[in-house]
């Protein structure tokens, strides 16, 4: 047995061997199909299925609430509650996260340090040892005391700042002037909530509290937890109300949830294109299969003539078939970890943890391997079961060119080549709706120039500043030494409004206006400096800005959008009027609020619409407010420069530095332009038009692949008659239409199932993803790019059939 599957085995190389052109088609419609795939199920693998490498991450839920108009958002718990929330039942532990951002000293310039705080329950709730010594503990962070002086370095972190130095454990680290003894390192791909550098332990006890994630009790339901939790969140409110609304819902969400909200819909779209191409795929080589056989039945014929079985030439095809399969899933495999690194590129960032491991692992190697076998059953048992039943008679008596072909067959390609043309279609009408909403996103007007402009991050440190006047003095004093920069055009304090998305959305009340509910009232809320607008290139439209002595003295003094005015002063006069937000108290030490910021503020100019809620979304209300009305403990400086702004970036440093020699600057400082390519929507819909683009013109070159395998296969199939149709005086057009008529049916056939497919998955796929906004408009476009390409593949061998000498395929017969 296994000498004649070896006898099978050479025979099939050797036979492909001897069809170079047929063998490179086939291997690479199915390696460019299976690396897609798998390239795009590893992403898939590592952002939706497994986010988080923590243990019983099933159970491990995100504290949140519901307010009345459905939105979704974390709650925040302090110390009280959080005692009070570790009593509930469905909870077997909880763990909390406290972002800030602390200095590492040292050098000429502070460096940024991302922080996460946690109590001791936290890491014992993830269920991941570290990589080196030990995890935050209990001990660390004992109720009713001081935590200990200790921190755990994240991977990345260590690499960067000590070299993976295996010995740094018990060494010290400074951050803001506290040192801490470094007691252990995490994995590579660990991430507890979005990224941080350093992981430090919190007593349970601090007013500041912090997000929550709980781990439910083995058989809790998400709906026993919200029915527990919602009367502790009412008590919480009736004690609290200035911390905790009244008006929300508990409504607690899977940990993987936003991961899914944010990414899910985008992934399992282009998840299901690769699947499409990989069907076209099999489909092109199953007809070049078809039409290959057209060239062996004379072949296959005589081996069934002198004994050959049925089953035995089945095997022989299926071999050659596991061949072709095999060495396009390792190409295709090779090909994937090209077309990975292009899409983990892609992929929009602060949308699913940064360190999440994307790559192709064993599941995936599994996946691949499957497809090796799903593909040699697709497209090598129905072409293997057409040829191993030949007429031996009718083949024996005719020249090896001459196929027989009978109605399976050609109903068998007509079948193939409609299913390859309608999946082309529906991709094709796909792309265009992708890059079409990705067009019309391009071409939203900002009202606003983020060219040249940079937004620079400066947190203050716990306890400094600690009163108001200190406070605006300081982002004064740091202002005006960034203004004087030779390179720097203008610099403005921007508290909370940076765009595209700006301000903080809030409730305010119109003088002599009554509302018509509490809460319908509501506009962004922007903290910024009288040159905020002149940074920005923004035009006063009426009125006018404040003064820097304004600002500086917290005047009770607004601007407002034109959507504003539209919205809530239509057709009457904005200026002079009175308005009052809530919300604007002080709340040391993170925020200090000017004398008087919770009373009536007077409307002093109008200054145009920009995108302050997202590209993708309408414009907001929105209120301009003097910065140091409330000065919170980070804020943001929008810098305009003549050059290249990241070449100024360290000289900004440095004077920031010159103010207060421990002042970093936040994160990753990018030009706005950077900002809105870093935008999820944007960054969603380049990823999708490009790769629906790149898998349209795969799946439109394997589709007039196939067509062209067919044409050929036909006209080899009638040559005789054709030969005979021109010797009795049919003109060479008579001979195209004969050969391109019969195509008609299967190409119209195509484009009818690819209407049907685009109209009927359209509202599946557009709830599957936001960018997703098919157009019908899209139908056409795609079925005219088709129709030429179909006619160019089919153009060659109708071109053929029409010249082909009389005399020539008369004596094949």
């Amino acid at each position: 047995m296994m000498q004649t599957w070896l006898q099978d085995l050479r025979y099939g190389i050797r036979q492909l061997i001897k069809s170079p052109t047929f063998t490179f088609t086939a291997v690479l419609s199915l390696a460019l199909g299976t690396g897609a795939a798998v390239a795009m199920f590893s992403v898939v693998y590592g952002v939706l299925l497994y986010p988080f490498p923590y243990a019983d991450v099933d159970r491990l839920c995100n504290l949140s609430v519901r307010d009345r108009q459905g939105e979704i958002f974390d709650e925040w718990l302090r110390g009280p509650e959080l005692r009070e929330l570790r009593k509930a039942h469905a909870f077997e532990s909880i763990a909390t996260w406290n972002r800030q951002n602390l200095a590492l000293t040292g050098g000429d310039i502070p460096e940024d340090v991302v922080a996460y705080y946690g109590i001791g329950e936290t890491f014992p709730t993830t269920g991941v040892p570290p990589l080196l010594g030990r995890s935050l503990g209990p001990s660390d962070s004992p109720d009713g005391q001081e935590p200990q002086p200790v921190v755990m370095l994240h991977y990345r972190f260590w690499q960067r700042h000590f070299n993976g130095d295996r010995a740094i454990i018990g060494k010290t680290l400074e951050l803001d002037h506290k040192t801490y003894t470094i007691i252990g390192i995490t994995r590579p791909n660990f991430t507890w909530d979005w990224g941080a550098d350093v992981y430090l332990p919190q007593e349970i006890g601090n007013p500041q509290g912090g997000g929550v994630v709980v781990k439910l009790r083995p058989g809790i339901s998400l709906a026993a937890a919200n029915a527990e939790l919602q009367p502790l969140l009412d008590r919480f409110a009736r004690e609290q109300p200035r911390q905790y609304s009244a008006n929300y819902q508990a409504d607690i969400r899977p940990l993987t949830w936003e991961v899914t909200r944010n990414m899910g819909g985008t992934l399992y779209v282009l998840f299901a294109a690769v699947a499409i191409l990989l069907v076209i795929g099999c489909a092109n080589v199953s007809i070049l299969l078809l039409a290959r056989g057209a060239a062996r039945q004379h072949e296959i014929a005589v081996r069934s003539a002198v004994g050959a079985g049925g089953f035995r030439i089945v095997r022989q095809l299926l071999t050659e078939s596991l061949l072709l399969a095999t060495t396009a899933t390792v190409i295709g495999i090779m090909l994937a970890y090209w077309l990975l690194a292009l899409i983990v590129a892609w992929l929009p960032q602060h949308l699913f943890p940064p360190d999440v491991a994307i790559r192709i692992n064993l599941p995936v190697l599994i996946f691949s391997v499957l497809l090796v076998v799903l593909t040699t059953i697709i497209f090598g048992v129905f072409p293997a079961l057409q040829m191993s039943k030949p007429e031996i008679r009718e083949i024996m008596q005719s020249n090896s060119k001459k196929a027989t072909g009978n109605a399976r067959a050609r109903h068998l390609h007509g079948t193939l080549v409609a299913a390859q043309i309608g999946l082309t279609l529906l991709l094709l009408t796909a792309a265009g709706s992708a890059i079409e909403s990705f067009v019309r996103l391009l071409r939203v007007p900002l009202g606003y120039e983020p060219h040249h402009v940079i937004s620079v991050g400066i947190p203050l440190h716990e306890n400094s500043y600690a009163n108001w006047q200190a406070r605006v003095k300081y982002f004064e004093d740091l202002r005006a030494s960034i203004t004087s920069l030779p390179d720097v055009v203008s610099a403005s304090i921007a508290g909370n409004a940076t765009p595209p998305n700006s301000g903080w959305k809030l409730v305010f009340e119109m003088l002599g206006k009554a509302a018509a509910s509490p809460e319908s009232q509501t506009a962004k809320i922007n903290l910024v400096d009288s040159d905020y607008f002149r940074t920005l290139q923004t035009p006063l439209l009426e009125g006018r800005i404040w003064s820097p002595a304004e600002v500086a003295n917290g005047v009770l003094l607004v601007l407002v959008n034109q959507t504003f005015v539209r919205r809530y002063r239509p057709n009457e006069e904005a200026l002079e009027h009175f308005l009052k937000i809530s919300n604007l108290q002080s709340r040391p030490p993170y925020s200090f609020a000017a004398p008087g910021a919770d009373g009536w503020m007077q409307i002093i100019g109008v200054v145009a619409d920009s995108v302050n809620d997202g590209p993708e979304r309408p414009i907001q209300p929105a209120i301009f407010l003097p910065y140091s009305i409330q000065v919170w403990t980070g804020t943001g400086i929008l810098v305009r420069t003549r050059v290249v702004p990241e070449s100024v970036l360290r000289s900004i440093q440095k004077r920031i530095a010159a103010v207060n020699p421990d002042q970093q600057t936040t994160g990753r400082i990018t030009d706005l332009e950077a900002g809105i390519r870093d935008e999820p929507v944007w960054a969603r819909g380049r990823l999708t038009s490009a790769l629906f683009g790149g898998f349209s013109l795969l799946a439109l070159t394997m589709s007039a692949v196939g067509l062209y395998s067919v044409v050929s296969y036909t006209v080899v199939q009638r040559t005789n008659e054709f030969g005979i149709r021109i010797a009795l005086g049919a003109a060479r057009g008579h001979v195209w239409r004969v050969v391109l008529a019969s195509l008609l049916v299967w190409v119209g056939s195509g484009v009818l199932i690819g209407v049907v497919l685009a109209v009927a998955l359209n509202k599946m796929a557009s709830s599957w993803s936001a960018n997703y906004v098919s157009s019908p408009a899209m139908l056409l476009p795609g079925t005219l790019i088709l129709a030429l390409v179909s006619g160019i593949a089919c153009a060659l061998p109708a071109w053929h059939a029409s010249n082909i000498d009389p005399m020539a395929a008369l004596r094949s017969e």
